[in-house]
């Protein structure tokens, strides 16, 4: 990609950058402040150049992104973001950290690992802003993927080869109660098949399926579920109701719940596989230094939920 950098001007990246982001030729005009002839010369010229064409134009629906696009895309998103932090780096001559962070987080995690990083990040960096994007697993390989997200904080399980990851911290999963159950009335942990023919009620939001595969198939249980639920908190009324009981990650320092009643969480006594909490970015990302810098942060910082 060097030798058609030099052909390539960094204005054409951009240009072309913002009407994948924007999906019209119009849009990206809009974001950039320059009139959409501007735009339209811009890309055509990049093509040109490149010797592919980036964007099928569809009258009246926009734009769409052709395979080539789609393949050189995140390379060209990766060569502005490098510049961008050039420019940051001359201007700081080498002292500070700035631009924005494209951060993802799958939306379990963010009640427990966000309020810190904004609690503590911007004191060390002041000069970096961070851009949050919750979604689910699937979504945010694809941002990793196509650097709309630099860094995303994320369970290991469902990561594909693509995409590098940093373990922060494992987690080991628990039995949670309603209070009036007979086994929450028992000290110490909870061997799962003693669990196995009560009802369960079973958070649906994957990569969670293969969690729950992991944790019983481990003790050759199948569980009873009787409820899904797509929310950590609907998992936790549910249960306080008397719905059934759940194996979670998290462990809020509340024992309430929406629903009022509260919740007895036991530890499993089984031999289970732990669910390791990483950041993750795509290997072939060029690392600018807020991602750099986040990732010795979060590393230094964030720990588990317990």
């Amino acid at each position: 990609m060097s030798s058609l950098s030099s052909r390539a001007t960094f204005r054409q990246l951009e240009y072309a950058l913002a009407v994948a982001d924007a999906g019209t030729m119009a849009g990206a005009a809009e974001r950039l402040n320059v009139s959409q002839s501007a735009v339209s010369l811009a890309v055509a010229d990049l093509e040109g150049v490149l010797g592919v064409q980036l964007f099928m134009r569809r009258k009246a629906k926009g734009v769409a992104l052709t395979d080539a696009g789609r393949t050189i895309l995140p390379e060209i998103r990766s060569m502005v973001a490098q510049a961008d932090d050039l420019h940051s780096m001359a201007r700081s001559l080498g002292e500070a950290v700035e631009g924005t962070l494209l951060l993802g987080c799958f939306p379990t995690l963010t009640p427990y690992l966000v309020p810190p990083i904004l609690s503590g990040f911007p004191g060390r960096h002041p000069a970096v802003g961070i851009d949050l994007f919750e979604g689910s697993v699937d979504e945010m390989l694809q941002r990793l993927l196509d650097g709309r997200c630099e860094v995303a904080l994320m369970y290991e399980t469902g990561i594909v080869p693509d995409v590098a990851t940093t373990t922060l911290f494992t987690l080991r999963p628990y039995v949670i109660l309603p209070v009036n159950h007979r086994l929450a009335r028992q000290d110490g942990a909870i061997a799962l098949a003693d669990l196995r023919d009560e009802p369960m009620v079973m958070a649906h939001m994957p990569p969670s399926d293969d969690m729950f595969d992991a944790v019983f198939g481990s003790a050759d249980v199948r569980p009873d579920v009787r409820f899904r639920t797509t929310t950590a908190e609907a998992v936790r009324s549910l249960v306080a109701c008397g719905a059934g009981y759940s194996v979670v990650l998290h462990r809020p320092s509340p024992t309430t719940t929406y629903a009022g009643p509260p919740l007895k969480y036991r530890e499993i006594a089984d031999d289970i596989p732990g669910v390791d909490v990483v950041l993750a970015h795509a290997r072939s990302a060029r690392l600018t230094r807020r991602t750099r810098a986040f990732i010795d942060f979060c590393d230094e910082v964030l720990t588990p939920t317990a």
